[in-house]
């Protein structure tokens, strides 16, 4: 019998979050589950990570009422990409706190879309990169907010997207992927588009106000962009009512410039700085 898929799953939203919890259920048919995530809602935080102060981490329990006792996994003060990072950890003569090393990383369910250039502000779109620099299998999954979201089935569907993933075999092509679901995909039938990542930037306007002792403070206001006509981006996708799956890079290289810059024959003469 082939031993059990082990998946590490965490978050941007904190390890309480519905979506977390949601997730933690439906990939519980894929294989064994470790949760690993941060204590409090880590959104926007980017591939931030703490090397200035320690990292403390415990572990967490779901108790109600005359139900038995249900282990969570473990809170981590500090970003998603640190959770990540603790997770695959080793420490000589200590337990890790996932018992094995993980053979897919998931991040999500999210709540709000990363779509767009949110991918590089994304606390959940690092979790999972951080799984990929590690060369794990990794996705990340977002749901579009809504006061009523429906995490349940966005696990769902997010583990039908990988279970047909892991038919193709699609990760040992490819580590790391972004997956966006509409509303609309949880109430109802819905597409699937395989797009390339928005970079269409979003507007840089916010709302000027005055709190009541008179200082300016300023609110982002956080308007949509608005794609080109004909454009196939993630973008549209949502737009159009379809989930969105990305293969996103970490090499943030343009190789194919590389060598035009070498035709300018820069150089840095460190005598004309010398004092």
């Amino acid at each position: 019998m082939a031993p059990a898929m082990q998946i590490l799953l965490t978050n941007d939203d904190g390890i309480y979050a519905p979506g977390l919890v949601a997730m933690q259920r439906a990939l519980e048919r894929l294989g064994d589950v470790c949760v690993v995530a941060p204590d409090r809602e880590q959104s926007g935080v980017g591939h931030s990570i703490t090397f200035l102060s320690p990292l403390m981490a415990k572990e967490v329990f779901d108790v109600r009422g005359d139900q038995p006792e249900r282990r969570i996994g473990w809170a981590v003060e500090g970003s998603p990409a640190d959770c990540v990072k603790l997770a695959l950890a080793r420490f000589p003569g200590g337990e890790p706190l996932c018992p094995e090393v993980p053979d897919l990383v998931v991040s999500g369910v999210n709540g709000g879309l990363n779509v767009g250039i949110n991918v590089l502000y994304s606390g959940t779109v690092a979790a999972a990169t951080e799984g990929a620099l590690n060369d794990l299998p990794s996705i990340a999954v977002s749901l579009e907010y809504d006061e009523h979201a429906r995490f349940d089935r966005a696990a769902e569907l997010a583990v039908e997207v990988i279970e047909q993933m892991l038919r193709h075999d699609a990760f040992s092509q490819h580590k790391l992927f972004n997956l966006n679901i509409p509303t609309a995909a949880t109430r109802g039938p819905t597409g699937l588009k395989i797009s390339e990542m928005g970079v269409i930037r979003w507007p840089a306007e916010f709302e000027e106000r005055r709190d009541p002792k008179d200082r300016r403070y300023f609110w982002a206001r956080g308007l949509p962009p608005t794609e080109m006509p004909g454009a196939t981006t993630d973008l549209t996708g949502i737009a159009s009512g379809n989930a969105t799956l990305t293969p996103l890079t970490i090499d943030r290289t343009r190789n194919e410039f590389l060598d035009t810059m070498r035709s300018w024959n820069l150089s840095l003469d460190s005598r004309r700085t010398e004092r």
